[in-house]
């Protein structure tokens, strides 16, 4: 299976660095109870951001939680070297693995890369990247994931412009490559990232910033229609 199966008319995409990691295995149960397809996994190697996050040990222990209830684990990676971690993605349970366009040489050659280790694979790019210039070398990942945040931290704001580059990077993409967007996702700007061009919208606060999971992740969707 991959995206095309995964992604219904849009996927919400809970975002576990946001979650309470001495309830993890719990929380993603609730939440795949709930409706929950896809879970977005962020790596971090405090060098390309500056917070080291979870890794493929964290990976490891939830994904047969996740793959048990039809669920897939959408691997972020803000690392330098991505191709270094791929086997390791890979071997753990991940899905789907997304690198940082600023992070290689060639984009082409890392995707193909990513596919060798059975991997879906998607493209993100900051802030100060032009969509237009990640589309050109993007074309043949499965998803486009436009950051709306510079990457690192949970809980950022929704940056100013950032529905123009969602839009923008809609318009330059073939249609078989879903757009992405990470990063300050709320219930008021949701249905508008929507609108702009995204079918896959990561939330992270909104979601596991309130007591009732189940709750926060509906509302987002309701939000939606």
């Amino acid at each position: 299976m991959g995206w095309q199966e995964w992604v219904r008319t849009v996927e919400i995409e809970p975002s576990l660095y946001a979650a309470d990691f001495s309830r993890l295995g719990d929380e993603v149960e609730i939440l795949l109870r709930t409706g929950v397809r896809v879970f977005h996994f962020d790596v971090g190697d405090g060098h390309f951001v500056e917070p080291i996050t979870m890794g493929p040990i964290v990976l490891r222990s939830i994904a047969p939680v996740v793959h048990a209830m039809d669920g897939a684990m959408d691997c972020h990676l803000m690392v330098d070297n991505p191709v270094r971690h791929f086997p390791q993605i890979a071997e753990a349970g991940g899905d789907s693995v997304t690198f940082h366009y600023e992070a290689v040489d060639d984009v082409p050659a890392t995707i193909a890369v990513a596919r060798e280790h059975g991997l879906q694979v998607g493209v993100a790019f900051n802030p100060e990247s032009e969509p237009e210039d990640v589309a050109k070398v993007a074309g043949d990942a499965d998803i486009v994931l436009c950051m709306s945040i510079h990457p690192g931290y949970s809980g950022q704001e929704f940056m100013e412009g950032s529905l123009e580059r969602i839009a923008r990077t809609r318009a330059a993409l073939p249609e078989s490559v879903h757009v992405q967007v990470d990063g300050g996702i709320d219930n008021d700007n949701v249905r508008a990232v929507y609108d702009a061009g995204a079918t896959l919208i990561v939330a992270g606060s909104a979601i596991f910033g309130r007591e009732d999971l189940p709750r926060s992740y509906r509302r987002l969707v309701q939000a939606l229609a």
